[in-house]
């Protein structure tokens, strides 16, 4: 277990705990089974809080006090709440972390309106925060409606191409789709945020901004690779749905760009195929175009790059080390 994941894993309940006191009972006791319960309940089945605690470690990165940045970390974790919330109505997904999607379980109706509530803690949260000052607040606001933009903007293309069967991509087009989609806010912008209630320099938080995008888009190449060929996702049910989906991944962009059966892999994945026989010829189409190793390379030079300017840019520290070992976490999984 890397120290990152030690981190998580010693911080994660805590901050839990926190974000539970952002779900209140309402004015009527129907808002409470019809609203807060099922976003608290759905918040409360963790990830690994990822998103929020690397904000706080910014924050302590550039000498800052991290207890300043807890209301804006939980911002961004709303934000994580509210998105796939939506992303599961808009793919029709029927589980989330092992349980099944709230609009499964609930309807479309109150999941859209339970995701509405968790976008609307975004900017609210930092607004209620009288803990930092008034300019300070500003450029963090500004900071998460440039995510929330950028957000919508990848999941606009992702759904786009899907809807339209488009898959006469570049890799540029894949990386642009997934640095909105994923990076923004998964990497970029919880480091931005940290570093900026730390007092940081504008240098160091482009920087850390930076490190971040790199992390974020090198974490879903990464998850997009391990749908494939991961050990423990081969258990999971959705264990290579990205080509049942069809799924616009890096990898399948540069097969497509470079298989000899090339019209093959596009029967493939445009037939929504779910049998493993099927799937598994994909897959080895796939490896014979070299596009797997092509997108686990380009992960690691990515990651390989952005440590060395977070290097030369923090002076080292407990937090700068974590966060060094949070890039070699998210692109050194295997399963």
């Amino acid at each position: 277990m890397t120290r990152f994941e030690l981190y998580l894993k010693r911080n994660a309940a805590r901050f839990d705990r926190y974000l539970a006191t952002f779900f209140s009972d309402g004015i009527h006791p129907d808002m409470k089974r019809y609203l807060y319960d099922p976003v608290a309940q759905f918040t409360s089945n963790a990830g690994k809080r990822h998103r929020p605690l690397i904000c706080l470690l910014a924050c302590e990165a550039v000498g800052g006090d991290p207890k300043l940045a807890w209301p804006s970390a939980a911002a961004i974790e709303h934000f994580h709440t509210a998105a796939l919330i939506h992303d599961d109505i808009e793919d029709s997904s029927l589980t989330r972390r092992d349980e099944p999607c709230m609009h499964v379980c609930e309807g479309d109706g109150i999941a859209i309106n339970a995701g509405d509530l968790a976008l609307s803690l975004v900017c609210g949260t930092v607004v209620a925060d009288q803990g930092l000052d008034d300019a300070v607040k500003l450029r963090v606001l500004a900071e998460l409606v440039t995510m929330t933009t950028r957000t919508i903007e990848g999941q606009a293309l992702d759904i786009g191409w899907a809807r339209d069967g488009r898959f006469d991509l570049t890799i540029d087009d894949y990386l642009l789709m997934a640095k909105h989609k994923t990076a923004y806010y998964s990497g970029g912008v919880p480091l931005a945020v940290g570093a900026i209630i730390g007092g940081a320099s504008d240098e160091q938080v482009e920087v850390l901004r930076e490190f971040g995008m790199a992390a974020g888009l090198a974490f879903q190449i990464q998850d997009d690779v391990l749908n494939l060929v991961g050990t423990k996702e081969a258990t999971r049910k959705d264990f290579r749905s990205d080509i049942t989906e069809g799924k616009r991944t890096l990898v399948a962009v540069h097969a497509l760009q470079h298989a000899v059966e090339r019209e093959r892999l596009l029967e493939l994945l445009s037939g929504g195929v779910s049998e493993c026989a099927a799937k598994e010829e994909a897959v080895a189409i796939m490896r014979s175009s070299a596009s797997i190793e092509f997108a686990e390379k380009y992960a690691l030079k990515l990651i390989s790059d952005a440590k060395v300017s977070l290097k030369d840019a923090l002076s080292p520290s407990k937090a700068r080390e974590l966060l060094l070992s949070m890039a070699d976490f998210f692109i050194k999984r295997s399963s």
